[in-house]
């Protein structure tokens, strides 16, 4: 089968990090544009894509496959509609869009157009996560009595310059770093009961929050930071324990059990992301049986409602 070709949007850190992942298998990387027109250069230059100026021209040409968007979150929304409107299917990076009318313009739209819209959150194409995922909801650890996950990095370090730390590119722990434990919840259990926020705001973005989903029976504790360096996941049953250390990008689990151990493994890697989106955007499916647009949307309604609680407002909204 040809080669996938992508048009990138966006050639920041992440852009870099998924363009040598994908460069191992049967993708290319055809298209390039970014405000930063060195960067741009820089990174059309070592992929040998085509460089594009305007990115209206580029969504016009013919000379690609799908989208991927990689651009701070205060733009995902923006340029997920450019693409959509000229009929591009898109892979669009985490968090897809920053509020609920955002995401849902989006959705929307790729239903009207009936072209392909999915959220990048790399964790749900993953086998080990699917694998742990068919445990839980099959009983293998008995009923689930409590869920812990922690995240955080020394975020607070990074140039104040860096659109992590920046309010007006929707910075913050939350929106990117936080979505991943909600999202691994959300995918397990489904949409919580309640949802608790209580968190640090400084300078116009969440530093660090203590979230609570609560379900029937059990809640799920999440606590994240852009301080300190920390990821673990603990789902705990009736009948056994479920161990995740880096639980958004692992590579195996443990599960205990009747004094016994068990350790499962499995690839979480950009490549079989984007080899996964390809196959469905090829299949002509408009949204991705992997992270589909409900999931996409009921992430972000948790988002919401944990800044609604935090009196957190960007300044574009």
């Amino acid at each position: 089968m040809d080669d996938f070709r992508w048009a990138y949007i966006g050639c920041g850190s992440i852009a870099r990090k998924t363009a040598k992942d994908i460069s191992r298998g049967s993708h290319r990387i055809t298209a390039v544009y970014s405000r930063n027109p060195q960067k741009a250069a820089d990174f059309a230059g070592k992929y040998g894509s085509r460089l594009f100026e305007n990115v209206d021209e580029m969504l016009a040409s013919d000379c690609f496959d799908g989208v991927y968007i990689a651009t701070p979150h205060s733009s995902h929304c923006a340029y997920s509609i450019k693409a959509l409107e000229a009929g591009k299917s898109v892979l669009c990076e985490k968090p897809a869009a920053v509020n609920l009318k955002e995401i849902d313009s989006v959705i929307d739209l790729s239903q009207k157009n009936g072209v392909y819209f999915c959220e990048a959150m790399w964790t749900w194409f993953s086998d080990l996560a699917l694998g742990i995922r068919e445990r839980v909801s099959g009983g293998d650890i008995g009923a689930v009595k409590s869920v812990k996950i922690e995240y955080a990095f020394p975020g607070v370090l990074m140039s104040r310059d860096s659109r992590l730390l920046m309010p007006e590119t929707a910075g913050g722990a939350l929106l990117d770093i936080g979505v991943y434990p909600i999202a691994y919840c959300l995918s397990l259990f489904g949409f919580p009961q309640t949802v608790t926020c209580r968190g640090k705001v400084k300078s116009g973005i969440d530093i660090a929050e203590k979230i609570i989903l609560g379900y029937d029976g059990f809640d799920c504790t999440l606590k994240v930071s852009l301080r300190n360096l920390r990821e673990s996941c603990v789902i705990k049953g009736a009948n056994g324990t479920i161990s995740v250390p880096s639980f958004y990008a692992a590579g195996s689990a443990q599960i205990k059990k009747g004094g016994k151990a068990e350790t499962i493994r499995g690839v979480t890697d950009y490549l079989t992301e984007f080899t996964r989106a390809a196959q469905e955007i090829r299949q002509g499916r408009t949204e991705s049986a992997y992270v589909p647009h409900s999931f996409t949307r009921q992430c972000v309604m948790i988002a919401d409602e944990c800044r609604r609680q935090m009196n957190l407002k960007y300044p574009f909204e």
